[in-house]
């Protein structure tokens, strides 16, 4: 676990114009070794099938805003994570905590928390 002071996060007053840019979803959290994740959840619970959708950098799920609505629509459960670093997640203040196996277990970590089966990942 990283101590609090390597721990950066964006005020929520950054994102409050969000629905106005085509981006109303409601943040969800995961708390992950001391570091918040956030995560859009759209669409039935339920559903058969959930799309996953992975942004690439510099990029957040604000990148897929647009597909989110119509994917719903057609009754998939839509999940966008936010990678430790990017959109709504909390930032790391020293680059060499990056790494791919940080992202790794921080999807693995999500997809496990949430319980996400029969997946269809849409990757940028």
């Amino acid at each position: 676990m990283l101590d609090r002071a390597d721990v950066l996060r964006t005020p929520e007053s950054r994102f409050r114009d969000l629905a106005r840019l085509g981006y109303p979803f409601a943040p969800h959290y995961l708390e992950i070794d001391g570091v918040r994740v956030h995560y859009v959840d759209e669409g039935p619970r339920d559903a058969s099938e959930t799309i996953l959708c992975l942004h690439g950098e510099p990029a957040w799920s604000f990148l897929y805003r647009k597909m989110i609505p119509t994917l719903v629509q057609a009754g998939y459960r839509v999940v966008a994570p936010d990678f430790i670093g990017f959109g709504r997640s909390d930032k790391l203040a020293h680059m060499r905590d990056y790494s791919h196996g940080l992202h790794t277990r921080t999807l693995t970590t999500l997809v496990n928390a949430l319980d996400l089966e029969s997946m269809t990942m849409v990757v940028q």
